[in-house]
């Protein structure tokens, strides 16, 4: 696939495009958009040939079963990462985002704690507090340039009216990858103090060469009682319009007052999602991915080198995803300033804020895009900060 195609997005709809203007005031005319996390590919081919394969039923009718979504799942964390799961474990929801707020909704109540590391995926407190619980931050160390979850002032610090852990995994914002030995040291500390673990794994495929992804319950099979596991083929494939995510629940009690919750609220997947789904976890979908991580590395390796040259500007190193964390720190500037530079002057939008502890000083940019987007990216940022060379 030629990933170095500009695919212009603009008045397609799309949030990230056409909604750039009113978050970061900047005109799509002539800025990059590089804050919503999807990118701006052309679909896999196979996704096109299952979607022509809808339209030659001419049927959008009731549908009788996800099942084909729930296999094509279970084969594709096999094949690609080594994890064994049963397809009758998992659930269909209407995304992540669904799933984490039913998650939450059926299993904690209002006032209770969930625990979360920040900076993290900014959805996760707004779940949180829309639903009445309480954000307990636990924030993350940098050390070597990368983040660290800092177990002992975690443990230190609960309350006792902790009753689940949600994180994300690999991290959002930064792209770390947390190692086996971290997450059987979450998996014993839930076990402690009987929390619920909530896994949001949704960026497991996008794992650069050299690093290695483990699903939590490939490294702590032992939690299984008491964990959720939340994937979907969406930030993958690029289909999180289908709104189609996977919750893998191992526990049968967990599992049927899962399903019970979203029978009550009369949620069931989408049509096009389960076929997307079924077409994306397959050997030509695997096939596929394997080109764009490559191709997300060169981009990868471009914006960090570029940007790392702009004095007092530091990007974490990435290990995973296609969200570069970028602290302008070092400059010396209010943040005011540097969105000024970074909006007026490079006419970039990225993400800014609602991380929570520890994001004060960073933008996430997105770089999952045509390589020359990102190239001329790297330009205008180096040219609005030229003066602290």
């Amino acid at each position: 696939m030629n990933f170095d195609e500009i695919i212009d997005r603009r008045g397609t709809n799309s949030s990230k495009w056409d909604k750039m203007q009113a978050y970061g005031g900047v005109s799509p005319e002539d800025g990059i958009a590089m804050w919503i996390a999807d990118m701006d590919f052309r679909a896999a081919d196979v996704l096109q040939e299952a979607v022509q394969g809808l339209l030659k039923t001419a049927n959008y009718g009731y549908f009788a079963s996800d099942a084909k979504a729930s296999e094509a799942a279970a084969w594709w964390m096999k094949t690609r990462h080594g994890w064994e799961v049963d397809p009758a474990t998992m659930t269909s929801t209407l995304g992540l985002g669904h799933a984490i707020a039913l998650l939450l909704e059926t299993f904690t109540d209002p006032g209770d704690e969930v625990i979360i590391f920040t900076p993290v995926y900014h959805e996760f407190t707004a779940k949180i507090e829309a639903l009445e619980r309480v954000v307990h931050e636990a924030p993350l160390v940098i050390r070597d340039g990368i983040y660290h979850m800092d177990f002992d002032a975690l443990e230190a610090g609960l309350t006792g009216r902790e009753t689940a852990m949600l994180i994300s995994s690999p991290h959002n914002p930064a792209g770390r990858i947390w190692t086996k030995a971290e997450l059987q040291r979450l998996a014993a500390l839930c076990d402690r103090h009987d929390l619920l673990m909530i896994a949001d794994e949704i960026h497991h495929d996008l794992v650069y060469p050299g690093q290695s992804f483990t699903p939590f319950l490939l490294a702590a099979p032992e939690a299984a009682a008491r964990t959720f596991v939340l994937t979907a083929a969406s930030k993958t494939f690029n289909i999180a319009g289908t709104r189609q995510a996977t919750v893998t629940i191992p526990d049968a009690g967990l599992r049927k007052r899962f399903r019970h919750a979203l029978h009550v609220h009369q949620t069931q997947p989408n049509l096009f999602g389960v076929e997307l789904t079924a077409a994306a976890y397959s050997p030509r979908g695997a096939a596929w991915v394997d080109e764009l991580v490559a191709y997300l590395a060169g981009n990868s390796r471009l914006f960090l080198d570029g940007v790392n040259r702009i004095s007092g500007v530091t990007a974490m190193p990435m290990q995973s995803t296609f969200l570069a964390w970028v602290d302008f720190a070092g400059t010396g500037m209010e943040m005011e300033e540097v969105l000024r530079r970074v909006h007026e002057d490079a006419r970039l939008v990225p993400s800014v804020g609602g991380f929570g502890t520890g994001d004060e000083t960073f933008l996430r940019f997105n770089i999952g895009t045509a390589r020359p987007q990102v190239e001329e990216a790297v330009s205008r940022l180096q040219d609005a900060f030229a003066d602290l060379q």
